[in-house]
């Protein structure tokens, strides 16, 4: 609903593409609804939109996202990803997710610039994603953004339970999930931030499952070693859902 509805988080994707000091020749992004077994790269020339979702107002059925794709890109990141040893295959049939083309909707509304997709694995471990994120950052040298669009915190059993306004007060549990992450980024304390399921306050209670908390190591592996982290924007949508974002350098 973020592209329909006024909120913090949708101002700051509005402007997005302006923070940034160049504008990307291509977007590399991961999505936490692009969840395969298999690394899945893809390599459509004209992808489509997914309307992946149901329940919603017609008008975000209607919507479509026609950035190009780029099978050189996803060449290119196949062959990244064998040289890291992850198995990896391309497929030139799958879309934009909306976990990608809301967000790039917002940011980038000309839709432009070619943009390929690489899945996360719900099965695997965050160790698993800050590799994928290392074996794909060689790609930032040719001015290739690389994304990871999931959320900060995602419990929608909490969401759809609470009966919440989008400006209610962010529940505690949230709010202390959120500043232990903020904390350990800020200190670099990767290591510490991989076992953010056992380790940060509520772990489990923010992510019932994993795959939106992905997407954050794919983007920080990609930052090379000693990355520094920078917050350029943090809200709460209906007190649950943390709509945090982070840029690594």
């Amino acid at each position: 609903m973020i592209v329909l509805d006024e909120s913090p988080a949708r101002t700051f994707l509005e402007g997005l593409s302006g923070q940034l000091p160049t504008q990307p020749d291509a977007i590399l992004l991961f999505s936490a609804h692009h969840d395969e077994a298999i690394a899945s790269v893809t390599a459509s020339a004209s992808p489509g939109t997914i309307h992946d979702f149901g329940g919603f107002p017609a008008a975000l059925f209607a919507m479509i996202y026609p950035a190009p794709g780029s099978p050189t890109l996803a060449s290119d990141v196949a062959a990244l990803l064998d040289k890291a040893g992850i198995a990896s295959r391309l497929d030139d049939a799958r879309g934009f997710d909306h976990g990608a083309w809301t967000p790039m909707m917002l940011a980038w509304p000309q839709a432009t610039i070619p943009m390929v997709q690489l899945s996360v694995n719900s099965h695997q471990s965050p160790e698993y994603h800050y590799h994928l994120g290392q074996a794909v950052a060689p790609l930032r040298d040719r001015n290739i953004l690389i994304i990871g669009s999931g959320a900060m915190t995602h419990n929608l059993k909490a969401f759809f339970r609470g009966g919440l306004a989008a400006t209610a007060d962010t529940e505690s549990w949230v709010s202390a999930f959120t500043d232990w992450v903020d904390a350990t980024l800020q200190a670099g304390d990767i290591d510490t931030l991989l076992s953010i399921k056992t380790r940060a306050p509520h772990g489990h209670d923010n992510h019932p499952t994993d795959e939106h908390i992905l997407p954050l190591f794919a983007a920080l592996g990609a930052a090379g070693p000693h990355p520094k982290a920078t917050k350029l924007h943090s809200s709460v949508d209906h007190a649950v859902l943390a709509m945090d974002a982070w840029r690594f350098d």
